[in-house]
């Protein structure tokens, strides 16, 4: 993560002396179009393109860490893992599943979310043998629901 935010203030303050250096080349020009201000607009137009990406990638690193810390915290919540907070009592609620099982049952909505997304929503409940029951009757924690 370091790495992550070390390449984004270094790219962020590239980009700054960038843009610092446009405006100083077009104040000694006296606002004239010449070489010099071609070359600091072109270099500032590259340190916003690299600017941009180190932002990219920065955000796709929190996505990932946002997308593990819910998945971590789903299992652990399925799985019985987690104890309730300090000064809070210990809720009766479901039982806990297994990791293995969250993870078939995560899969499993996500062909429903693909089958209804191409518009195969109706010839679906042809598909599964008994559509009536809550989770896929292949696994025997459905059936004994």
């Amino acid at each position: 993560m370091d790495s992550i935010v070390d390449a984004l203030n270094s790219a962020y303050q590239d980009f700054v002396a960038a843009a610092a250096a446009v405006l100083e080349s077009k104040e000694s020009s006296n606002g004239q179009k010449t070489a010099t201000t071609d070359a600091a607009l072109e270099n500032f137009k590259q340190r916003w393109e690299l600017f941009r990406v180190a932002c990219d990638q920065a955000e796709e690193f929190v996505e990932s860490v946002k997308q593990r810390i819910g998945s971590e915290c789903l299992v652990d919540e399925a799985t019985g893992t987690v104890s309730g907070k300090p000064g809070q009592p210990a809720t009766g609620g479901l039982q806990p599943i297994s990791a293995v099982r969250l993870e078939q049952m995560s899969k499993a909505v996500r062909w429903l979310v693909i089958e209804l997304q191409h518009g195969s929503g109706a010839s679906s409940a042809s598909a599964h043998p008994n559509p009536a029951a809550p989770f896929d009757a292949r696994f025997s924690e459905d059936a004994a629901q």
